[in-house]
């Protein structure tokens, strides 16, 4: 069925076109929550909050044909707020964490820096506009609506996260 009819059937109220609209997507907000978040754990109930949040704003989307852009806003949101409240975590005491690097050393595991770890480096702007371009495939305009960016800005944003990724690259952090 046609995006248009779906997300107007799921504005009236009906639980099964969106819950086909839904399954559409599904996917590709697992794969763009788990790009922040890097947990299974954490990306399949960004997902779950994701379903509750656009199933209960699905009125507000004026736009059906940006459906897509419109749930993967949400998701992008709801791993931010998630990755927030990691960093409201308390660490552990500094003589157990020195007891797990003791431990860690012993197994000889080789620290190679991966192009993920890199790009979980930069700030969440640059990051957004990353992984919307190269592992989402938007296009600049799509990228700058859903972040409500100018398209300048958006573009900015990426040629300096890109230019980050480039200096560290040339440092040899990664391998």
């Amino acid at each position: 069925m046609d995006i248009h009819k779906l997300v107007k059937k799921a504005q009236k109220g009906s639980d099964k076109a969106f819950l086909e609209l839904f399954q559409q997507h599904e996917e590709a907000i697992y794969r763009m929550a788990y790009m922040y978040v890097k947990n299974k754990e954490d990306a399949l109930d960004i997902v779950q909050e994701t379903a509750y949040q656009a199933f209960k704003s699905i009125g507000s989307l004026r736009e059906p044909q940006y459906f897509k852009t419109w749930i993967l806003k949400i998701a992008i949101n709801r791993s931010l707020y998630i990755l927030k409240q990691r960093n409201k975590i308390i660490p552990f005491s500094p003589e157990y964490a020195e007891q797990q690097i003791e431990s860690s050393c012993e197994e000889d595991i080789p620290l190679a820096v991966t192009l993920q770890e890199l790009i979980d480096e930069l700030d969440g702007q640059e990051k957004s506009v990353i992984l919307l371009k190269f592992y989402q495939g938007y296009t600049f305009q799509d990228i700058s609506d859903m972040l409500e960016l100018p398209l300048g800005s958006a573009k900015t944003i990426l040629y300096r996260g890109l230019s980050k990724l480039r200096k560290s690259l040339k440092r040899g952090e990664i391998s």
